[in-house]
């Protein structure tokens, strides 16, 4: 049949019809990892709760990141002290039972909290929880013992079904072998695990006299040549993935110079396609000297009077000579042999003559602790040791520094010279684990670079690397250009909590 030409009014009408329509909703896209399963994150600490190193600032940034991509992650930890003097009353019981296995004190209490935007899962136990974060010796393998018992009991009756329960260290690293050997026992599905090794150097390894109250007689039937005493042996050889916290310390710890004896078991995991290395971030809304609160004066890349302004007030406030072109070196940390401090003593005593001055916030080793002082003492007014913890002060540390020291012997990731970076303080570090992978050292003939490094772990070696960058303070236009540099290096959370979805999803 031939088609015939709408009629004029036919055409108007049609027009109308159109007119009036509704436009069509426009349907936002998912979240690109919206189809991950819910992430249960277990860890011993976790900022801004309960801090005593790095590893709470990834626990602690990490949830908030991946809910940016779409993936619900809640963290379950200890419901220690400190966090109970603060949240006690702004917490929900969920419910409480008696832990099982052989334990000294067996009542847990479950709580629950909300807060910015993240839900805190809490283990109560006075016994356990109720002094510090790490109790030290063997009551903290047994400390630690059974907050992993009390987590694999309370999974179950959580009002949340983790399809992903992702593990921090040592002391969380027995819940994989442990949900697993459950499973195999009740022929029921386990959730996928993820263990993440922020520090190798610590295994949980305790006496003996402690294994009978980790580990069941069933649970040593799922893998009797486990050698479960070793908690983080554990996790390793049964977890579904695996991961540390750079790249290159992924690489060094399988080899017996980082493997700390568990080098074959880790080029095992690394062979079978377990391993991941996922470099660590800094959450950048905490870390922003645009926005800091703790400090007298703001700044950023292209406005750097502020932070002259804070190295002014920040000589003043911890009684350092008042001279400001001098150049300040800082070091912010624990203080434990890892970190170098063997190298420090003399390190001070060589640069002090050259000018320089040196402002060390920590706490760790007292023998190491009473170095640092004697150091102060040594050098009263160029050299300032604050023995302990202050979280504001640190911020304007980073902020007043010309040069962040950081001269570890080993280093999985670390986080301070990321944030120096951010801060406009240059890194000087030794080439090892994740500084490798942050601090590009400065090409004299190409300009590029963000800081200082020094291949060795040497006294002689990380002398030169300070000199080298003493040498090209005075030069105003180099020290702006690597200033820069490291300003505008992206260390953001997003890219790191994006390579966890990954790893994630590589399991699904």
């Amino acid at each position: 049949m031939k088609e015939t030409a709408p009629t004029a009014k036919a055409a108007e009408e049609t027009k109308a019809s159109e007119a009036s329509a509704e436009p069509a909703p426009v349907v936002a896209a998912a979240p690109e990892f919206a189809d991950l399963p819910p992430v249960l994150i277990v860890a011993a600490e976790c900022a801004p709760l309960a801090k005593t190193g790095g590893l709470a600032d990834v626990v602690g940034a990490l949830p908030k990141y991946l809910a940016k991509l779409g993936v619900d992650a809640r963290v379950i930890m200890p419901f220690h002290r400190d966090i109970k003097a603060r949240f006690r009353y702004e917490t929900t019981h969920l419910f409480d039972y008696n832990a099982s296995g052989v334990w000294p004190s067996r009542f847990v209490g479950i709580e629950k909290l909300e807060h910015e935007g993240v839900t805190y899962y809490f283990v109560d136990n006075e016994y356990y929880f109720g002094g510090d974060i790490y109790s030290g010796g063997n009551f903290e393998g047994q400390q630690y013992g059974f907050f992993v018992q009390a987590v694999c009991d309370a999974l179950p009756n959580l009002d949340f079904n983790p399809g992903i329960v992702h593990c921090n260290d040592w002391h969380t690293a027995l819940i994989p072998f442990k949900i697993k050997a459950r499973a195999k026992r009740e022929g029921s599905w386990p959730p996928a695990t993820v263990l993440t090794i922020h520090n190798l150097a610590f295994q949980g390894t305790f006496g003996d006299d402690l294994e009978s109250k980790l580990i069941g007689d069933d649970e040593r039937a799922f893998a009797w040549d486990l050698g479960c005493w070793n908690m983080l042996k554990a996790g390793i050889d049964v977890s579904d993935r695996v991961n540390t916290v750079s790249t290159t310390y992924a690489n060094e710890i399988c080899t017996p110079a980082f493997g700390e004896g568990l080098q074959n078991d880790l080029a095992h995991v690394r062979d079978e396609g377990r391993l991941w290395g996922i470099l660590n971030g800094i959450d950048t809304d905490v870390w922003n000297p645009q926005t800091d609160p703790c400090l007298p004066a703001r700044f950023s890349a292209d406005d750097m009077a502020g932070k002259r302004e804070c190295k002014r007030e920040l000589l003043a406030e911890l009684g350092l000579d008042d001279d400001v072109d001098a150049p300040l070196i800082a070091m912010v940390g624990r203080l434990t042999p890892q970190k170098g401090l063997e190298l420090v003593p003399g390190i001070v005593d060589s640069l002090v003559p050259m000018g320089a001055k040196f402002v060390i916030l920590g706490s760790g080793y007292p023998e190491l602790e009473w170095q640092m002082r004697e150091l102060e003492g040594r050098y009263k007014g160029r050299v300032c040791s604050y023995i302990g913890y202050n979280g504001d002060l640190s911020h304007r540390i980073y902020a007043a520094s010309d040069f962040f020291l950081m001269p570890s012997a080993f280093e999985p990731c670390g986080i301070s010279q990321m944030i120096a970076m951010r801060y406009g303080s240059l890194p000087i570090v030794h080439e090892t684990g994740g500084l490798v992978d942050t601090v590009e050292p400065y090409n004299q003939f190409t300009g590029e670079g963000c800081g200082f490094s020094f291949a060795r772990f040497d006294f002689w070696d990380a002398v030169e690397a300070c000199k080298r960058a003493l040498e090209i303070y005075g030069d105003t236009a180099i020290m702006r250009r690597l200033t820069s540099n490291a300003m505008e290096r992206d260390f953001g959370f997003d890219r790191c909590a994006r390579m966890y979805a990954e790893m994630y999803r590589s399991m699904m």
